[in-house]
């Protein structure tokens, strides 16, 4: 998924991140493999002028499919429809959830035999275009036209479209409804300033439940950033802007509710993984997490009672939020690109994507496909609304190892001088410039 990174929308997803933003959650599920009895002989590339695929590579190998999970919801769902797709073009498909994906994407690569298909983060993208590890093949796509022009942007590096949007993400406020009526609060109490956020979390507040949990990263942080009027880098992403004095303000606001105790990172919440898990526990009463927390919150911890609600403003009035998204990425030394452009356009058909945001709660790619989740998701409107202001994370080649470095020092937020660890961020990406 696109918890980190993530998951851009803009956001992070979205995580994305984790890089995918969004750190994509593990899983220990094996490998499925779908083998079809329909015949898969090696055919040759087409040569015909109608084709527009003709010219890629084609064979009788199996498919591959790597990508990073959220957890059971999204493996499941993932093979489910890699299993569809097998059925009815005959072409086998081994779909392998990743322990490590970026691990494991750079042992493909290095070895020479990678995945044919893979989640791909934006920030990746540079890194693996410049070595010559993928394919560009998005002009390919009949659906091009329908993704969302800044998704397509996403993926677009040197004026080559290297990867379909998979979808995307934003941040909201999740709220327990249970832990929000017992302490004497009502849909009127719900926080649309920081000031508002700060009260309400020191009521929820208790000896056993923290009122917010959320992870100790800049994709979480950064949406107050967002909020407050700036990022990290500027819009076009030609000037380092991550120390500037709302950026400092946005973590000193963050800083002084870790001091009074009404918000806990979630490493420091009974070790949880992450704000979802400490949330659905029911160790905390809020948390900030994208719309990939349905997904667990359904197959997890079906037994919470929940709100999403948009990120409160600033105290400018400004309102934020991230934004990540994943990709699907396809290698260069696929000994199939014919079928693995194929298997992509399934996967982002309206259908795909529809039956991809039931199982695991990410919101479609795709223009064509807003009024049908609008309407079978009204609860996540705060989500898909947050697409309006969102921000994302920056895509510059070596930005993603500046945000890594900055999501190692935010933990110590509590007792840092926010300006010392925004002037590390700084310093990094200037360099990169």
């Amino acid at each position: 998924m696109t918890t980190k990174v993530i998951k851009r929308l803009g956001a992070g997803a979205i995580a994305i991140t984790s890089a995918f933003a969004l750190a994509a959650c593990g899983t220990s599920n094996p490998p499925t493999t779908t083998t079809t009895t329909t015949d898969t002989a090696t055919s040759a590339p087409s040569t015909s002028a109608d084709d527009p695929l003709a010219g890629l590579t084609s064979s009788s190998d199996p498919i591959t499919l790597l990508f990073g999970s959220s957890g059971d919801a999204e493996t499941a769902a993932v093979q489910a429809a890699a299993a569809a797709w097998s059925a009815q073009s005959g072409i086998q498909v081994t779909v392998t959830p990743a322990d490590n994906l970026d691990q494991q994407m750079a042992q493909g690569f290095a070895s020479g035999s990678p995945a044919d298909v893979f989640y791909l983060s934006p920030g990746a993208l540079p890194g693996y275009a410049d070595a010559g590890n993928l394919l560009a093949y998005g002009d390919l796509l009949p659906n091009k036209g329908d993704f969302y022009q800044n998704l397509l942007n996403d993926y677009t590096y040197k004026g080559q479209l290297y990867a379909a949007p998979k979808d995307f993400s934003t941040l909201a406020l999740v709220i327990n409804d249970d832990m929000w009526t017992a302490a004497g609060l009502t849909a009127s109490d719900y926080p649309t300033t920081w000031d508002q956020l700060q009260t309400v979390a020191k009521k929820l507040t208790t000896s056993s439940v923290v009122g917010l949990c959320v992870g100790a990263q800049y994709e979480r942080l950064g949406a107050l950033m967002v909020a407050n009027g700036a990022n990290l880098m500027n819009a076009d992403q030609t000037q380092a802007t991550a120390n500037v004095q709302s950026n400092i303000d946005a973590l000193t606001f963050a800083q002084s509710m870790l001091k009074d105790g009404s918000m806990k990172f979630s490493a420091d919440v009974q070790n949880a993984g992450w704000g979802g898990e400490c949330f659905g526990k029911g160790n905390a009463a809020m948390t900030i997490e994208g719309n990939w927390i349905t997904g667990a919150m359904t197959s997890d911890y079906s037994n919470i009672k929940y709100t999403a609600v948009a990120l409160p403003k600033a105290p400018s009035g400004g309102q934020g939020t991230m934004e990540f998204s994943n990709g699907w990425g396809i290698a260069k030394d696929s000994k199939n690109q014919k079928a693995a452009v194929q298997l992509v356009e399934y996967m982002t058909t309206v259908t795909q994507q529809m039956a991809f945001s039931q199982a695991f709660g990410i919101m479609p790619s795709l223009q064509t496909a807003s009024s049908q989740y609008a309407a079978a998701f009204p609860a996540m409107k705060a989500f898909s609304d947050g697409a309006a202001y969102a921000q994302g994370v920056p895509t510059i080649k070596g930005a993603s190892q500046v945000i890594t470095d900055l999501d190692n020092q935010l933990p110590t937020l509590a007792t840092t001088d926010p300006k010392t660890i925004l002037d590390s961020a700084q310093s990094e990406l200037q360099a990169l410039l």
